[in-house]
Order: structure tokens, then C-alpha cells, then sequence
């Protein structure tokens, strides 16, 4: 059963591109790979051929994976989000309860995500720490380095 993801206009659109790109220069370079390759002689004993074929395997294998992936996306319709909890696009002010810093953290699809511009998957440990969660609440999440607390100081979009 195929995976429903949600992402933001801009998150679709760079997935869209990414798959373009793959399907035009990502086709055309395995495909000059494969014909350099070929007309350098016997196919048998051509370690070069036999690359050229993996790295066109590998292409159209995440060429098809990223179509799924297309296949099974939604937009998200900010206009119409729950503030009152931790959703995918909230933006979630929180508390860190062990060394009482703040953070702000925006819920993103797993593709979309990209700690250094504050954007966490809601797959990862704090983002499904957080997802249901209101403001005023406490999240105990546990990562890899243990269990840290969280308070929900506010949600917004």
C-alpha cells in the first residue's frame, strides 16, 4: 500500500523538478555513457558497458521510486490548518525543559526537511514527538542520545 505524503506548493514543485531533471539529463548522460561504452568494443569483458548499465539501473529504478512518490503526494491546504494542535506545516515554538532553550521548529514532509532551516520531518523522533500536541503541553521524546523534553510554547503557520 502506497504511502500518502503531504507537501507544501514549493516542496511539490522541487520534486516535480527533480524528476524532469532525472527523466531529460539523467536519461540523456546514462545514455551517452552506455554508447561510448559500446563502441568501444566487445560488451563481454567491458567493465565500462557493465557500469554504464548499473548507473542506468540505479536511474530508472529512482526514476520510478520518485514518480510513487509524486503519484501519492497532496498539497496541503494551509488556509484551512488546526492551529490548536502540531500538524505537518506548523510551525512549533517549544522549550527544550532540559536546558530551557527555545526553538522553533517547522513540521515538514520527510523530503521536505532541512534542520539548518529549521523545517524537521514529521518521521523523525521530535516531529512525531510533536504531532497531536497542543500548546502548554509537555512532549517527552526519546532520541538517541535519551529522553529530552519538550513544552509547547506556541503553534502557529
Amino acid at each position: 500500500m502506497a504511502t500518502v505524503s503531504y507537501y507544501t506548493p514549493e516542496g511539490l514543485q522541487k520534486l516535480k523538478e527533480e524528476l524532469h531533471e532525472l527523466k531529460t539529463k539523467g536519461r540523456s548522460a546514462v545514455a551517452h555513457q552506455l554508447a561510448e561504452a559500446r563502441d568501444k568494443g566487445d560488451l563481454s569483458e567491458n567493465a565500462e558497458y557493465d557500469a554504464a548499465k548499473d548507473a542506468q539501473g540505479h536511474l530508472e529504478l529512482k526514476i520510478s521510486k520518485l514518480e510513487e512518490v509524486l503519484g501519492n503526494a497532496r498539497l496541503i491546504d494551509e488556509t484551512n490548518m488546526d492551529l490548536s494542535k502540531a500538524l505537518i506545516l506548523s510551525k512549533v515554538k517549544l522549550k527544550n525543559l532540559n536546558n530551557n532553550m527555545e526553538m522553533v521548529y517547522t513540521l515538514v514532509a520527510e523530503e521536505e526537511a532541512n534542520l539548518g532551516a529549521g523545517k524537521i520531518s514529521v518521521k523523525s523522533p521530535i516531529g512525531k514527538g510533536l504531532l497531536g500536541k497542543s500548546v502548554g503541553e509537555i512532549a517527552e521524546i526519546t532520541v538517541p542520545a535519551g529522553k529530552l523534553r519538550f513544552e509547547i510554547l506556541d503553534i502557529s503557520r
